[in-house]
């Protein structure tokens, strides 16, 4: 998984997809360097920002579309379902993928890497709270939030499309991740537009990417603050049915402390389940 991560940098030019039925993240661009959980991690404009569980990734293949000529890298976990997906939107990376040689399922080119150590949740930073969602949905966290230390409370559901819409609206910043199995995929700049449907889902455009969720399958929102750059950060996390976060708002990494503090007053507001 390291290797794969450091090759999907030599693309110049791709659709990134990353999520499920209910939240869904995707931008065009060339990949940062992806993350594996446990490393630290950053959103850098203009980059797609990628979060992988190594141990969750069971295969990674290569399709093309016959009639059209499409050419996708899909990530699956060891149940099939999709990770994450990469559309090769230039020539050159379709040819540069004709040019790998196949590695059979379960085949290694290198040693194993050692396994980061994680921080516990209970009382871990921002990008702990992250990383246990990526390793199972976060559904064993939010079995045991009681334990969590840091400040944590239900949020009303329907206020999540006026947030996104007030955000919009003044122009502040906001960081959105989206999960699928065992990856995350994350944004983060101004809300250029937004727009829903009567069915519910709800679109925004932030910076360079495209994010849908829809509303009437998120069953919980929690607000959850924890340790951040600039101190304790609030975080809006939309859970499905099964109780799987699909969705995090929040502030990442340095942000200016005129934003964190609008961010921080915006979250105080919000009224509770």
């Amino acid at each position: 998984m390291p290797e794969l991560a450091r090759c999907l940098t030599l693309f110049q030019y791709v659709q990134a997809v990353t999520g499920g039925p209910v939240a869904r993240i995707d931008q065009a661009g060339s990949y940062a360097v992806p993350s594996l959980r446990g490393d630290a991690f950053a959103v850098h404009p203009g980059s797609i920002a990628l979060r992988i569980d190594g141990d969750g990734v069971a295969s990674a293949v290569v399709t093309r579309d016959e009639g059209t000529g499409a050419v996708a890298l899909h990530l699956f976990d060891a149940d099939g379902r999709t990770v994450h997906q990469g559309r090769l939107l230039s020539e050159g990376d379709r040819l540069l993928v004709g040019l790998a040689r196949t590695v059979e399922a379960g085949a290694s080119v290198a040693g194993p890497s050692p396994a980061p150590e994680v921080p516990a949740w209970e009382n871990g930073d921002q990008l702990a709270q992250l990383d246990a969602v990526l390793a199972d949905g976060g559904a064993a966290r939010r079995l045991a939030f009681d334990r969590y230390l840091g400040e944590h409370r239900p949020i009303d559901v329907d206020v999540i499309a006026s947030v996104l819409d007030h955000v919009c609206s003044v122009g502040l910043p906001v960081g959105v991740a989206v999960f699928a199995p065992s990856a995350m995929q994350a944004c983060g700049g101004r809300v250029h537009v937004t727009d829903r449907t009567v069915g519910g889902r709800v679109f925004a455009a932030i910076a360079e990417s495209s994010v849908e969720i829809d509303l009437a399958g998120v069953r919980a929102c929690h607000l959850v603050r924890s340790t951040a750059v600039h101190g304790p950060t609030s975080a809006l996390e939309l859970d499905d049915e099964d109780g799987r976060c699909v969705a995090v708002i929040t502030q990442f990494g340095m942000v200016g402390e005129d934003v964190h503090a609008a961010w921080e007053h915006l979250a105080a507001s919000l009224p509770d389940a």
